[in-house]
């Protein structure tokens, strides 16, 4: 049901009286609705059975991704899987989620409506809760009709040790998936360059693609390439450890479309944000068998051993097949901005 009186957001919408009401409850509260999501408590009350082994982690996360949709998700999905796999990758199962929507004046109601379908949809998939939110009403110009603020809650097993503090030389370096889907597919969404293609934003949760290594031993570390891309990870466990990386190219998966419309407009992909993906770093022993457990789920049918830590440099290499090697160096720029 959108109220009647108007098809968009208006700034009475964020006034605090009937309209915002009506908005909350016929829109977010319709999709996303739950024992614990009370439209007038100001705090929702969580089960605390937690066992003697848990412990709470929580994540926060914003979203700003333009354009709203694109192929392969939309923003209200893209906030879901953005907070879930932030806390799938620490070790924990992500449970509860709580939405700040920070809506524009002139926002069509039909479109946010949609979206929050997807969301609820999304979190519904990933086996979570939206359990508190919160709206704002910005005036026209501000913002690119929806930010979304994501806080996540979940629970993690005490004795998981995971960190940059246990990677050691000779470390393999693992990657779930094809790197650089979402930011090429948010980028052919936008239509800038006049291009058109087939691919689609990798956006998912990688929770199957996490719980498949956590009793793993020789897991040192998981992480999510987001924004930055796998470059920009393996930068921040080369400053965390001071060891060097190196990564073979030729075993770096990135589809022929990515590639294609890189080469194109002269992007990186090893840049470019993942959604969907893990970078997991597994003693060098225990590689096969991690990549074993990844390729058994259609999450992981593509994961592939890509490189290894190295004690006896402290740069970021990739190498190709005749042996060249190139510096990979820190990003500067945001070559996309706004992708997620």
């Amino acid at each position: 049901m959108i109220t009647p009186e108007t098809d968009s957001i208006t700034l009475a919408h964020g006034n605090g009286g009937r309209r915002m009401r009506e908005l909350i409850t016929s829109i977010f509260v319709r999709h996303l609705g739950n024992p614990c999501l009370a439209p007038l408590a100001d705090a929702a009350r969580l089960p605390d059975h937690l066992a003697d082994d848990e412990a709470l982690a929580v994540s926060s996360d914003g979203v700003t991704v333009q354009p709203l949709f694109f192929a392969g998700g939309d923003i209200g999905s893209l906030a879901v899987h953005g907070t879930v796999n932030d806390l799938a990758v620490a070790g924990a199962t992500p449970r509860y989620l709580t939405i700040n929507a920070f809506l524009e004046e002139g926002l069509p109601l039909a479109t946010l409506e949609q979206i929050v379908a997807s969301l609820a949809a999304a979190a519904q998939a990933c086996g979570v809760q939206v359990v508190a939110g919160d709206t704002k009403v910005l005036p026209r110009g501000l913002c690119g009709g929806l930010y979304l603020g994501v806080s996540g809650i979940g629970v993690r097993s005490r004795r998981l040790s995971l960190g940059a503090e246990a990677i050691r030389p000779g470390d393999a370096v693992l990657v779930s998936g094809p790197v650089g889907d979402h930011g090429v597919a948010v980028m052919l969404a936008r239509e800038a360059f006049g291009l058109r293609g087939e691919l689609r934003s990798d956006s998912a949760s990688v929770l199957p693609l996490t719980q498949a290594l956590l009793a793993l031993p020789g897991l040192r570390f998981m992480r999510d390439p987001t924004r930055g891309g796998l470059a920009t990870v393996m930068h921040e466990v080369r400053q965390a450890t001071g060891l060097g990386i190196t990564l073979r190219q030729e075993r770096i998966p990135i589809r022929g479309g990515v590639c294609s419309v890189c080469e194109m407009l002269g992007y990186d992909p090893l840049y470019l944000a993942c959604e969907g993906r893990v970078v997991a770093i597994v003693a060098a022993e225990r590689a096969e068998e991690a990549l074993g457990r990844w390729r058994a789920l259609p999450q992981g049918r593509s994961a592939a051993r890509i490189g290894t830590l190295e004690a006896d440099h402290d740069r970021l290499l990739l190498v190709n097949d005749w042996g060249g090697e190139r510096t990979l160096l820190e990003l500067e720029d945001d070559p996309l901005p706004r992708i997620c």
